[in-house]
């Protein structure tokens, strides 16, 4: 019982760090509004914006999973960054939940990125956003996952 209450603890702190990890990872200096507004006017293009509420610009790292941060991109090597869509390479890392979510592994998947259908921010309407992303899987997926998963990005 004692070794249960024990795994358990560590479990539990080995969560909490990655989940504070991950948020300061996603909390570093990224571009501000005004500097991601000088990008989109100078390059016409897009940016994303995160959970946040920050927009970026070729960001290395992109949390999905916002509410609990079991699905992040990292690695992110963009190769096309236009006015329509953007295109990356990089790992989606997963935390599988076995057998609950704090007790979990994360598994990286490699993945395609596609950013793509620009609209208005309603934060700032006259910066473009990109509203959906596509990832293609090329290998090995998480379970339950088709090869290509498209999210409506927030707005």
């Amino acid at each position: 019982m004692r070794r249960q209450r024990v795994r358990t603890a560590v479990t539990l702190c080995a969560a909490a760090t990655l989940v504070a990890a991950m948020g300061t990872a996603s909390a570093a200096p990224v571009a501000s509004p005004s500097a991601a507004h000088t990008v989109q006017q100078q390059l016409g293009r897009p940016v994303i914006v995160d959970c946040f509420w920050d927009p970026q610009v070729l960001p290395d790292e992109f949390i999905l999973a916002c509410g609990d941060g079991n699905s992040l991109l990292v690695s992110l090597d963009w190769s096309h960054w236009g006015r329509t869509s953007a295109t990356a390479e990089g790992l989606n890392v997963v935390n599988d939940c076995e057998p609950y979510c704090a007790a979990g592994r994360f598994h990286a998947y490699p993945v395609v990125v596609r950013l793509d259908h620009p609209e208005p921010w309603k934060k700032q309407p006259r910066l473009e956003h990109y509203t959906r992303m596509s990832l293609i899987y090329t290998d090995d997926r998480p379970d339950g996952y088709s090869r290509v998963e498209t999210y409506q990005l927030w707005n």
